[in-house]
């Protein structure tokens, strides 16, 4: 018999929009879409459950948020405050004892292992209860817990039980309970590998458990890992470090320019080069950043950040360019232009794999 696991996975619901809700009651029940607002060119950042329900996600140009939900109200970020209210939420976890692994500003894994001689779903359930409350009645914000025997399972679990959500995934049902649901519900599986698994005939996780032809051909050096987690086996150890990771690419002109026919391609290529980065390490971006250098050698730096993590050339782009705007930027020939993404975490079921 293996070692006990007793592993919590935290993510709180529509954080930066339920942040804006407590703190403005006139915005509570309402379509609330975190961003630039429609008549600027910007994009969307976080929304709330009742603006997703009209289509509005992370990354979406506002004006195209405007057009899916006409009554949504945009509310410009205010990334200080949802920082300081995600370390009173991870201040709050640390009364559980255990280790924290946090992943994101609104995210996190818990080991919860030594609290418990068996898994018993009545419990743990229990302690995850608790966990609600304490971040219910002290901040008045919900959020939505999932528990399992490893941070594969925690993490499906959480999702499951989206908004204000517990719910628990045992080893004994965890093969069963994985069956009817669709292989993107996979860490590491993303729309590329989706959709090779799909002309396979394999759509739902039990068809993956089922399969007995050659995995490696569809998804090369991940099929292993896959046919694990198909399984619900996961051994990946929570990460404490705490180091912000990033990557990023810049460009130096040869001669000093502000003509889009150069710098529109130049920013593309540098957000194809970071989505391959981030590809390869199979990872997401909360923060996108873009660095610029004048003749006189002015060095400005600007950044926004998305409640959704991004990973795709185009959403990089687009919130690049939107900054770009915003800050205006672009006010004279540049010197350098560069583009950076930060506030890595493990990707949200998008992940597509390296070709």
């Amino acid at each position: 018999m293996g070692v006990l696991r007793v592993i919590f996975h935290l993510d709180m619901d529509a954080f930066y929009a339920s942040v804006e809700q407590r703190d403005n009651p006139s915005l509570r029940g309402r379509p609330v879409i975190v961003g630039s607002p429609p008549d600027k060119r910007g994009v969307v950042c976080a929304a709330s459950y009742q603006a997703r329900k009209f289509g509005v996600r992370s990354a979406m140009p506002s004006r195209t948020a405007h057009r899916l939900c006409p009554a949504g109200v945009f509310i410009r970020p205010r990334m200080d405050a949802y920082r300081t209210e995600s370390h009173a939420i991870m201040d709050l976890l640390t009364q559980f004892g255990g280790a924290v692994e946090q992943v994101s500003v609104d995210e996190a894994y818990l080991d919860m292992s030594h609290r418990f001689a068996v898994f018993d779903p009545e419990t743990v359930m229990g302690l995850g209860r608790e966990m609600k409350n304490l971040i219910r009645s002290e901040r008045r914000l919900t959020a939505s817990i999932g528990i399992g025997g490893n941070k594969l399972l925690a993490k499906i679990a959480s999702d499951h039980g989206k908004p204000d959500g517990l719910f628990c995934i045992t080893e004994e049902e965890k093969v069963a309970f994985l069956r009817p649901l669709p292989a993107s519900a996979i860490h590491g599986v993303g729309k590329v590998t989706a959709e090779a698994l799909t002309k396979a005939g394999l759509r739902t996780i039990g068809d993956l458990q089922d399969y007995r032809g050659e995995l490696r051909a569809l998804v090369g050096s991940y099929a292993p890992i896959l046919r694990r987690y198909a399984m619900g086996e996961d051994d990946r150890a929570l990460e404490y470090d705490g180091e912000v990771k990033s990557v990023s690419a810049e460009e130096t002109f040869e001669r000093d320019t502000d003509d889009r026919r150069v710098l529109v391609p130049a920013l593309k290529d540098q957000a194809r080069e970071l989505a391959e980065k981030l590809g390869k390490e199979r990872l997401a971006a909360r923060t996108v950043q873009i660095k610029v250098r004048y003749s006189d050698f002015k060095t400005l730096t600007r950044q926004t950040s998305v409640e959704d993590p991004v990973e795709t050339a185009d959403d990089i782009y687009a919130i690049a360019c939107s900054i770009l705007r915003r800050e205006q930027l672009v006010d004279r020939p540049l010197r350098l232009l560069g583009l950076g993404v930060t506030g890595l975490v493990p990707p949200s079921l998008q992940i597509p794999l390296p070709l």
